[in-house]
């Protein structure tokens, strides 16, 4: 039931209709419909490619995690935590490119969020 929700809300929030979905994904409009009424589930495939259209990972659609997609880049404002907190290793100075720090910083957030871990003040 959580993802025949998710997959109805994710729809409307892009302001995008079952026929427009059923078109991207290349399946049909009455598959669509009996996704979000939980009457079927989609292939690995559509599956995939339904996390890839609203940009959030499958764990999400799954009801497996509240975080839509962790990889998302940090907002400015917020905390870089590997370079910020105590306790973690400097990845700055291992030859890591800057993406890759963004992408153990986001990582990092998602696991704080998931265990409900206030970050440093």
């Amino acid at each position: 039931m959580i993802f025949a929700h998710r997959l109805a809300m994710l729809r409307e929030e892009k302001n995008m209709s079952r026929r427009d979905l059923a078109k991207a994904l290349n399946i049909s409009y009455s598959s669509v419909s009996k996704y979000e009424t939980d009457v079927r589930f989609p292939d690995q495939e559509t599956l995939k490619a339904i996390a890839d259209i609203f940009q959030v990972s499958i764990d999400y659609l799954l009801g497996r995690t509240d975080v839509r997609n962790f990889y998302e880049k940090v907002e400015s404002g917020e905390k870089d935590y590997v370079s910020e907190s105590k306790g973690y290793n400097d990845f700055n100075n291992i030859g890591l490119p800057d993406e890759a720090i963004r992408q153990i910083n986001d990582y990092i957030e998602f696991i704080k969020q998931k265990y409900n871990v206030e970050g440093n003040k």
